[in-house]
């Protein structure tokens, strides 16, 4: 129970990483801050957490937009008092295959402010929160994409890219205030992001999706780590983490 009476924020939890972040953090003694744009996806989140024994408040939110993001911490403030970690896993990945001659300014521009503005948002009001605890934790969630190679989508690559660049930018500025920063930067995870990305591989190119999808990493291994960053455990880890 290294999470014990400990509160975590979860950005992205109704499914995915993000869900799997929420399930691991409040396993592990922690109550939780269930967030999403999707209401069924954080009812379940919640319901699943709560039907373990777990503490879980669920928040619904479009993290592009600043006046409901700090609605958001307000409400999470109410609730909670403070927060000790924030994950943001939270994101979309739209454009999969489309050359850069071809790609919509519109994906471009929707891609860009889910992912990194989102990130931006999140930790900008995450902060304050953070501060009223003597030592905490913000994870941003970015990806091999963008950082050690490419992506399927111009966009998303470069947001997850502008993700990574922001975590550095935070974890000097805020280690004299006591909040540890990490990246974590996944390979192949079999989420549902993911998996419609494999399913527009496997049409354009003939294979199957389980030829495309193995060797992909399963959500509930990565909610593990993440649930581990965010506890004192790991208070001498420092900078991006790279998982399968």
């Amino acid at each position: 129970m290294r999470l014990q009476n400990k509160v975590i924020v979860v950005t992205g939890s109704a499914s995915g990483i993000g869900q799997a972040a929420a399930i691991s953090s409040a396993q592990d003694g922690a109550k939780v801050a269930v967030v999403d744009l999707n209401q069924e996806g954080i009812d379940n989140t919640v319901e699943a957490i709560q039907n373990a024994g777990g503490q879980a408040q669920g928040f619904c939110v479009d993290i592009q937009e600043e006046d409901q993001v700090r609605a958001l911490f307000d409400k999470i403030e109410d609730a909670f008092d403070h927060i000790d970690g924030l994950i943001h896993a939270a994101g979309i990945l739209e454009g999969a295959l489309t050359p850069v001659d071809n790609f919509d300014e519109l994906t471009w521009d929707r891609v860009i402010d889910i992912n990194l503005k989102g990130s931006f948002l999140v930790s900008k009001y995450a902060v304050p929160l953070i501060e009223k605890t003597e030592h905490g934790v913000i994870v941003l969630i970015s990806s091999v994409a963008g950082v050690k190679g490419g992506s399927s989508s111009v966009a998303y690559g470069s947001s997850k890219g502008g993700v990574h660049g922001l975590s550095l930018v935070l974890a000097s500025q805020l280690a004299p205030r006591n909040i540890r920063v990490h990246a974590v930067c996944p390979g192949g995870i079999e989420t549902p992001l993911k998996m419609r990305v494999v399913e527009k591989q496997a049409n354009a190119t003939n294979r199957s999706v389980d030829q495309l999808a193995s060797g992909l990493g399963n959500p509930e291994g990565m909610g593990k780590v993440l649930s581990f960053l965010v506890s004192d455990d790991a208070d001498y880890m420092r900078g991006t983490i790279f998982t399968r």
